[in-house]
């Protein structure tokens, strides 16, 4: 994927962790994640760019495995989309509204689901900052706090991309990495 702006990356653990600007279901990683709802329906945001583009299978096949819990995260196929699945993790019910903690669980969940699934590299969106409205920067600072605090304590992900659509959230992740680097 080419980046309209710089990259920032950081090594945590064994894995790299890159922050970058861009569209994620264009990213090949095997696995992208999706700031999903509790019954797993697919509106818009990352989720609508997911369904158009990977294909409306992921939408149903992720509604047969709802409801989950907030903090949770299932996988499905991904379509048409060069990953391999996309995790689906739940930041927020269907009152759609969340928090740092359901975003903070939300993270572990998706980082640890990939390991079971024995992945090497994932890419997560802002979690929570679109439909459920929370703050970018608080989230930034939330989940590269997540992603540093998993892959600190032995994961078999060697890269975890945080890729973010527009410049004020590729900003606020950035400057996220760059405190952990610090």
């Amino acid at each position: 994927m080419t980046s309209e702006m710089p990259s920032c990356d950081h090594h945590v653990g064994g894995a790299r962790v890159r922050v970058v600007k861009g569209d994620i279901t264009a990213l090949s990683c095997e696995a992208i994640v999706n700031a999903a709802n509790n019954h797993l329906w697919m509106g818009g945001g990352v989720a609508g760019a997911i369904k158009q583009r990977g294909g409306p299978e992921i939408e149903q096949e992720a509604m047969r495995r709802g409801p989950v819990p907030v903090g949770e995260a299932v996988a499905t196929g991904a379509g048409r989309l060069p990953a391999r699945y996309v995790i689906h993790a739940v930041t927020m019910g269907q009152d759609l509204a969340t928090s740092e903690p359901s975003i903070r669980a939300a993270t572990r969940s998706a980082l640890r689901l990939a390991d079971r699934l024995g992945l090497r590299s994932i890419a997560l969106p802002a979690l929570g900052t679109g439909v459920g409205g929370f703050p970018v920067d608080r989230a930034a600072a939330a989940m590269v706090d997540e992603v540093a605090a998993h892959l600190s304590h032995g994961s078999g992900l060697s890269e975890v991309v945080l890729a973010l659509y527009d410049a004020p959230a590729h900003a606020a992740f950035v400057q996220a990495l760059r405190r952990l680097a610090r």
